[in-house]
C-alpha cells in the first residue's frame, strides 16, 4: 500500500513536470508568421519602431530564423496600396497582422475577420469604429492606441506657451487620413480656447508639400502645426526646411522625430515603447488568447522635446516654463 502510494505521488510529480516541458517543446517547434505593415518606406528612419518590436518579441522567446518569420510590407506613402498588401499577407496565411496607420487598419479589418490584427496606432480605434470599446474590443482587433484628439489640443497649448504672441497658425493636414476630421474639429476647438486663428493646408501626397507651403506668405502665419499623419511625418525634414525659409517654427506630432528634424518642439507618445509593448499582444495571441479579449492599452510614456538650436536660428526666446517641462532639450 505504502509503495503504491509513493509510486502514485512520483508518477503525478513527473507528469506535472513533463507538462510545461512538453508545452515548451511544442512552442519551440512552432514557427510563427507575423505580417508587419507600415505606411512609410522601410528605411533606417523606420528602424526604431520595428527594432523595438523585434526586441520585444525576442525577450518573449520569439526569434527570427528560429521560430519566427516577420513579413514586412510598406505602402510607400500610398494609402491605396494597403488593400493589395493586406490581401497578400492573408494569402501568406500569417498568424497575426501588425500595423499602425488608420487606413491600413481599415484595409486589414475589411480583408479578414479571422486573422488577429494588432495595431500600434496614434489614431483612436473607438472613434473610427474599429472596435466595440477599448475595454472589450471584440472581433479580431486589439492593440495600443494613442490619444490623438487630446494630444492635438495639448500641442496647440504648447505652441501658445512657446509663442505667446502667436495669433495665426498654419495647420498641415492629410484629408485622406480617416482621423483627420475629428483631429481638425478638436484643433479648432482648442484654437478658440487659446485665442488663435487656424489656416488649414491639405497635403495628400509628398508631392503636395511644396505647393502647400508655398502659400505660407499669404497665410501670414506665426507658426506651422502638424496634425498627426504618417505621410506628413515622412516628409518632416522637407516641411521644416521650407517653413524655416519663411522664418516659421514647426510644432510636430511624433516625438522626438520632429524636433530632431529641426522643428521647434515635438510632443507625443514614444512609438518605440508602443511597438515594444505590441510584442506582448502578439505573444499572447500566438499562445492562444483571442484578440477581442485583450483590452486596448493607452500610451504610458510621452515625450516633449524642444530644439533650442531652431529657436536661436529663428530669433525666438523659449519660455523657461516650457524648458522645465521638456524631457529633452536639443542645444
Amino acid at each position: 500500500m505504502w509503495c503504491s502510494s509513493v509510486w502514485g505521488i512520483v508518477t503525478l510529480t513527473l507528469s506535472l513536470l513533463a507538462a510545461p516541458l512538453a508545452a515548451r517543446a511544442q512552442q519551440a517547434g512552432q514557427v510563427a508568421r507575423v505580417g508587419y505593415l507600415v505606411s512609410n518606406p522601410i528605411t533606417p528612419g523606420q528602424a526604431p519602431s520595428l527594432e523595438a518590436f523585434r526586441q520585444g518579441l525576442r525577450a518573449l522567446g520569439w526569434v527570427e530564423g528560429q521560430n519566427l518569420v516577420i513579413e514586412t510590407r510598406s505602402g510607400e506613402d500610398r494609402y491605396e496600396r494597403f488593400a493589395d498588401l493586406v490581401t497578400e499577407l492573408v494569402r501568406l496565411k500569417v498568424d497575426v497582422i501588425v500595423t499602425g496607420v488608420a487606413p491600413a487598419i481599415q484595409a486589414a479589418k475589411h480583408a479578414t475577420e479571422t486573422i488577429p490584427i494588432v495595431f500600434v496606432t496614434l489614431a483612436d480605434p473607438e472613434v473610427l469604429g474599429f472596435v466595440a470599446s477599448l475595454a472589450q474590443p471584440g472581433g479580431n482587433l486589439t492593440g495600443l492606441a494613442g490619444l490623438p484628439i487630446e494630444l492635438s489640443s495639448k500641442r496647440l497649448e504648447l505652441l501658445k506657451e512657446a509663442l505667446p504672441s502667436a495669433t495665426r497658425v498654419a495647420v498641415l493636414a492629410n484629408p485622406l487620413n480617416p482621423m483627420m476630421a475629428p483631429l481638425w474639429r478638436e484643433t479648432e476647438r482648442a484654437a478658440r480656447a487659446v485665442g488663435v486663428q487656424l489656416h488649414r493646408l491639405d497635403v495628400r501626397t509628398p508631392h503636395e508639400v511644396d505647393t502647400a507651403l508655398a502659400t505660407l506668405p499669404s497665410v501670414r502665419a506665426d507658426a506651422v502645426l502638424i496634425l498627426q499623419d504618417p505621410t506628413l511625418n515622412r516628409q518632416r525634414r522637407q516641411i521644416v526646411e521650407l517653413a524655416a525659409h519663411h522664418r516659421l517654427p514647426v510644432i510636430g506630432a511624433e516625438a522626438p522625430e520632429w524636433a530632431e528634424a529641426g522643428g521647434l518642439l515635438a510632443y507625443g507618445p514614444s512609438l518605440p515603447d508602443l511597438s515594444r509593448r505590441a510584442a506582448v499582444y502578439v505573444d499572447k495571441i500566438l499562445k492562444g488568447t483571442k484578440p477581442g479579449e485583450l483590452p486596448i492599452e493607452r500610451p504610458i510614456k510621452f515625450e516633449l522635446v524642444v530644439n533650442l538650436q531652431t529657436a536661436q536660428a529663428l530669433g525666438l526666446r523659449v519660455a523657461p516654463s516650457l524648458l522645465l517641462q521638456a524631457d529633452r532639450v536639443i542645444q
